[in-house]
């Protein structure tokens, strides 16, 4: 990497690390820096950025709303592949980043900046995610990581950074957790959460749920209808995929849905300790879940399992623009075809609690399933099939007591 620069584009968030990286940059390299924030519906965090930017040093400044192209083209997509990151993780930080990622690119290229920097560490995914965006549609552009070349060493020394050169920060050497919040999810980790033996104090971290003490001694009742894999209305009403989300993370928060603590393990091979709340997330995974029991056939159901384990380890690790996510992709939207229907939800207290669901593709049939009488099941056809299906334990078995009775 060259090591003087005239114009760097960086991914700017307002947080800690990007309030002293503008002035980081300029001291270092001497340059001019355009801030590129992707509004990803962080909402309150984008108050007053425009002004932050540009009194620390910034010379120009993009807040770009990217919240309708992230539902439709990121979350909806890895909805419908089920894809869920160690059994646990919603991956709302993942799919976030390679689409700011893109959106950097298009900028740093129509300003004709010749660097691209973020404010990842480099214990971090992000770094992976930011800099796999860029070299799919800027192979050839220089990535600045300041955290692994500065001589800033925690969060502490940025904080101290920071108030030496008077830069207005929200946070203090006291409250100093890692934070990312998005229209989908906001992610907690560091202080207390560092020691996994620790509980996490969730009246004090929580900000998108009430806690299971808090919520409601009622359930709340919610019914989602679904078009081909994606919920496109909200108790009867048509919405958009935004307000959609909004709604349910309204609706989900209220009632502590969606809380969840792990341990995962980082793509640079150490374990990390973090709470996401995704409460609206949460609801619209589960039922789109149940309502592929109904609509998908055994064999495919059981392959796409598979297939989401692979896309959510893709997504995770910021691969997302490669020939492999987009065919396991088109995979996925072939199985969700006849993925349309209602499900009805019981929301309480933290649980999610399938209460009906129809599908015009409905796959199950009580006349064949029913205890009662019925004209269309033979139950002595099931005789030949256990035959046939336990043919290979049959021989085994025959084997094996023909080689003990040779052995007395």
């Amino acid at each position: 990497m060259k090591k003087t620069f005239n114009k760097v584009v960086l991914a700017y968030s307002g947080g800690l690390d990007t309030s002293i990286i503008i002035p980081w940059l300029k001291e270092t390299y001497g340059c001019e820096v355009i801030a590129v924030v992707g509004n990803v519906g962080q909402k309150s965090e984008l108050e007053g950025l425009e002004e932050k930017a540009l009194k620390t040093g910034a010379s120009k400044i993009y807040i770009e709303d990217l919240t309708e192209e992230f539902v439709n083209d990121y979350i909806f997509p890895t909805i419908k592949a089920g894809a869920v990151y160690e059994g646990k993780y919603l991956l709302g930080t993942s799919f976030a980043r390679p689409l700011i990622g893109k959106r950097l690119v298009e900028i740093a290229k129509a300003e004709g900046a010749d660097a691209i920097c973020h404010g990842c560490t480099g214990k971090g995914n992000d770094q992976v995610r930011f800099e796999l965006a860029v070299k799919a549609f800027a192979p050839e552009m220089p990535i600045i990581a300041p955290w692994r070349i500065w001589n800033i060493k925690s969060r502490e020394e940025e904080i101290e950074y920071a108030l030496k050169r008077e830069i207005p920060i929200k946070i203090t050497y006291e409250t100093n957790y890692s934070k990312d919040m998005n229209l989908w999810h906001l992610s907690h980790e560091g202080l207390d959460l560092e020691d996994p033996a620790n509980e996490p104090n969730y009246e004090k971290i929580l900000e998108l749920s009430k806690t299971l003490e808090q919520a409601p001694d009622v359930p709340t009742y919610i019914t989602l209808t679904f078009e081909k894999g994606v919920a496109v209305a909200l108790n009867g009403k048509k919405v958009s995929g935004v307000k959609l989300i909004e709604e349910l993370n309204k609706i989900g928060g209220e009632n502590a849905i969606g809380i969840t603590d792990m341990v995962e393990n980082r793509l640079v091979g150490m374990k990390s300790r973090g709470v996401y709340e995704t409460p609206g997330g949460s609801i619209l995974y589960k039922a789109h879940k149940d309502l592929e029991e109904l609509c998908l056939d055994k064999e495919t159901s059981h392959y796409k399992e598979q297939i989401a384990l692979k896309f959510a380890d893709i997504v995770y690790n910021g691969q997302w623009f490669t020939p492999l996510r987009e065919a396991l992709s088109a995979f996925v939207d072939k199985t969700q075809e006849t993925v349309t229907g209602e499900v009805k939800l019981k929301l309480y207290k933290g649980n999610i609690v399938n209460a009906g669901m129809t599908s015009p593709y409905s796959l199950y049939s009580e006349e064949y399933a029913t205890f009662g009488e019925d004209a269309v099941y033979n139950q002595k056809d099931s005789a030949g099939f256990i035959n046939l299906f336990g043919l290979p334990i049959t021989v085994q078995a025959k084997m094996a007591a023909k080689i003990k009775s040779e052995e007395k």
